[in-house]
């Protein structure tokens, strides 16, 4: 898996996953996490992605050094305005999505392992995320099996989500 430094001309393909991941979870009935509406028809989405992309530390996956994008993770040096912050440093994933052509291939695994290599290497020990916690619970297990351990509940309006952490 080659991961690279990303930029703002990655938003389109941040954005084009996303909606596919709409999609794929919609096609399923799991529409409490992002609705039926894919992000790059929603304005305020669009602005919302191009504002992470372009302000934090953004990576690319392409599996076998294909040029194909399959997955992007975006790192922010703290929380989402909805987070209170920590008094200590920290990296926060601001954003983990994977194309669905690629599911089941290790790729955001892949991203959250350079999310701790690249919090290591700035001299911070702390890598904290939220996600959605409804349905089925499926992402929350994940975060956890990839080392994370869940903080505490927080609802955004009617969103629920899960803060977790990860000591690197």
């Amino acid at each position: 898996m080659r991961i690279r430094r990303g930029g703002p001309d990655d938003v389109p393909v941040a954005l084009a996953m996303l909606d596919s991941s709409v999609a794929w979870l919609a096609e399923r009935g799991r529409t409490g996490q992002w609705g039926t509406e894919p992000w790059s028809a929603r304005p305020s989405a669009v602005r919302r992605v191009t504002e992470m992309v372009t302000e934090g530390e953004t990576w690319v996956a392409e599996p076998d050094g294909s040029g194909t994008p399959a997955g992007t993770l975006v790192l922010g040096c703290g929380p989402h305005h909805y987070i209170d912050p920590v008094d200590e440093p920290e990296r926060y994933v601001w954003l983990l999505v994977t194309d669905r052509a690629f599911a089941g291939r290790g790729v955001g695994a892949a991203l959250l392992d350079h999310a701790v290599a690249e919090t290591r290497r700035a001299g911070v020990g702390l890598l904290r995320v939220d996600c959605y916690a409804g349905d089925d619970g499926r992402l929350l297990a994940y975060y956890r099996s990839q080392g994370f351990t869940p903080l505490g509940p927080f609802t955004v309006r009617e969103w629920p989500g899960m803060l977790l952490a990860r000591r690197v």
